[in-house]
Parts: C-alpha cells; structure tokens; sequence
C-alpha cells in the first residue's frame, strides 16, 4: 500500500498522479536551472530569445539584466519598452503581469506564492501580482502575493510591499505605506536604451 507524505493510504492512481507530478515538477526545475545559467549570459538578445522560448512573454523593447531568477516562467507578462534590474526574482508560479514602460531596479523580488501560516499542512497559496504602466520599483523592495501596483506609482527601496498600491502613490517602509504623491500624472515617456552588457 502506498502512502502520501502525512501517512495517509493512496489509492493506485493517486500514487500514479503524484508521480506524473513530481516528474513535470523536475523538468520544471530543470527549466529553471537553465533560465538561472542564461541570465548569466552578458548578451540581452541571446537572454531574450531564451525567456521567450521557456514561455515568457516579453513586449518590444523590453530587457532582463544578468542573474534574473525565475521561479515558473509560463505565466510572466512583460510590456513594452520595461526594464527588469540585475538579479531581480521573477515568480511566476502564479500570473505575474508587468506592463508597459516600467522601471524595476537591482534585487527586486516579485513573489506571488507562499504558505499559509494558518493551514495545517502549512500549503501554498498562489495570488497573481499586477503591475500598471510606468511604475517604478526602487532596489531590493520586495513585492508579495495578491498585490496590484497602479499605474505611475513608485515604491521606495527596500520596502515591502503586502498591499494595493493606488496610482501615482509614492510607498516606502516595511510594510510599504503611502509616503507621498506623484505629481506628473500625463506619463509618456520611454526609459531607452538598456546597458549593453548587464
């Protein structure tokens, strides 16, 4: 008789059903590992085409610095003319939509999977996480589960951010507040050119 990992007895085909599983959650690390080895390619079109091959979607004119990591690649929506920073963690176990002319420095983690500290089985909840156009995320400000940024915003470096962040609002701290307002609201700008070998 098999059993899961709480003890508990598995039919045959949910024994078969956990194996199929562990199996697709292998070649998915496998994927990963190879997106973790091609961010460290200092060639941004080589970088490009690869994403774009394991099921990211990335808009024109948009690039990913060196070291990126990715957690699940099929469901990552990146807009037109965005930069993602240096070592920047892009989870997309659940859907990760970034949009148009967004600014995402150095070692900004996007996270939209995490356990529920009130489950018994201490499980995961997966929440998809939205960031509007012309956003700008400052270095190392981490981004958690079920938050959607609003168009213009700006979050401060360092913060972190566990809820809905209004458009145009200027957040900082641990845990992100309102700290302040931005004050051009007729965005149209093109953040250019990405540095040629980050």
């Amino acid at each position: 008789m098999f059993k899961d990992k709480n003890g508990e007895n598995l039919t045959g085909g949910e024994f078969f059903g956990k194996v199929v599983n562990r199996i697709k959650n292998i070649w998915l690390e496998l994927i990963v590992f190879k997106l973790h080895l091609t961010g460290c390619v200092p060639s941004h079109t080589y970088r490009r085409f690869v994403y774009r091959l394991f099921g990211i979607q990335i808009g024109k004119g948009s690039v990913i610095h060196t070291k990126a990591r990715f957690y699940d690649p099929r469901n990552i929506e990146i807009g037109e003319d965005t930069i993602i920073g240096e070592g920047a963690v892009l989870d997309g176990r659940a859907r990760l939509s970034i949009g148009n002319h967004v600014d995402i420095a150095s070692e900004v983690m996007i996270y939209n999977s995490q356990h529920d500290v009130e489950s018994e089985t201490f499980q995961a909840e997966d929440k998809p996480v939205f960031i509007d156009d012309y956003v700008f995320i400052g270095p190392r400000s981490i981004i958690l589960p079920g938050v959607k940024i609003g168009k213009g915003a700006i979050v401060a470096a360092a913060a972190v951010v566990t809820k809905d962040v209004p458009p145009y609002a200027i957040v900082g701290g641990v845990p992100a507040k309102i700290i302040g307002e931005r004050k051009l609201k007729s965005l149209n700008y093109k953040l250019g050119r990405a540095r040629l070998f980050r």
